[in-house]
């Protein structure tokens, strides 16, 4: 053996000099942004094609042909009830280079977004809305593992949906994305009382933000109460509020929030990352 060989690594160690998931490091072989060079059953690869990976400058992915497609074919899988379908499609996406981010926010939220509006003008049954909802949410539970990250964590998020909002899926999607930006994000799900936000923030290890998010318009009322109730508490954190029913930054502040946390989950992704960036620069 060459010293070139003994330099190689494994997949293994690949994902954890990378920070990704295993299987994130597999696809990146399979579909050939990663070399690697098979030795009987364990696939290896040289560290310096790690270091191409990590260059500034956007990686390959798949073109926006390919993600419309597959939106689309997700959007008959989940109205049909078809998991082991929707689930196909999901995988396929992923073997074609984009990353559980990309399929959450690509695909999974562009055809949870067709649903509800089909359900809105009456194309979609309720059945079918609610059967469609199931079936989000078994690959959200499938992929919510990938999000995982090695390492240090950043401080502790809180996030749930107002109290009344019977939508939990945002929060879902949105704390995996912030998982996999190393916070730690404690989900509270769908229809939150006030009283629960407190508690989950008081009990909360360094906290840095509370989250509420309202995708059913009407709720200012709740989300009112639910601010004054955490700011009553004793919570000084700032408290975001954002989603589709929210208009603004106006908007939120009308409310009594701190912040905007914007209408999707990239936004609110940004959101986190601002009130971190505040943070830190009140510890120096």
């Amino acid at each position: 053996m060459n010293a070139a060989e003994r330099d190689r690594i494994s997949l293994h160690e690949a994902a954890r000099r990378l920070c990704v998931h295993y299987m994130t490091v597999y696809r990146y072989v399979r579909t050939g942004r990663l070399p690697a060079e098979r030795d009987g059953a364990q696939w290896t690869v040289d560290p310096a094609d790690l270091d191409r990976m990590r260059a500034p400058g956007p990686l390959p992915r798949a073109s926006g042909s390919v993600r419309s497609e597959g939106s689309a074919k997700l959007v008959a899988r989940m109205v049909a009830g078809d998991e082991a379908g929707a689930w196909n499609t999901v995988e396929t996406a992923l073997a074609s280079s984009l990353e559980p981010a990309d399929v959450y926010l690509d695909l999974l939220v562009p055809a949870l977004r067709d649903i509800g509006a089909g359900w809105s003008n009456g194309t979609v049954s309720v059945a079918d809305e609610h059967g469609a909802t199931a079936v989000a949410q078994r690959i959200i539970g499938r992929l919510g593992p990938r999000f995982a990250r090695r390492g240090r964590k950043r401080r502790t998020v809180v996030l749930g949906a107002a109290p009344g909002d019977d939508h939990g899926l945002p929060c879902a999607i949105v704390a995996d994305l912030l998982r996999e930006a190393h916070f730690v994000a404690l989900d509270l799900g769908a229809n939150v009382p006030a009283a629960s936000f407190l508690e989950a923030a008081r009990d909360a290890n360094r906290l840095i933000a509370v989250m509420i998010a309202a995708t059913t318009p009407g709720k200012d009322r709740t989300l009112r109460a639910s601010i004054r109730a955490l700011r009553a508490g004793g919570i000084t954190v700032p408290i975001l509020v954002g989603g589709g029913a929210i208009d603004d930054a106006a908007h939120a502040r009308r409310l009594g929030a701190d912040h905007w946390s914007g209408p999707d989950a990239r936004s609110a992704v940004g959101a986190a990352e601002r009130a971190a960036g505040v943070a830190a620069g009140r510890r120096r």
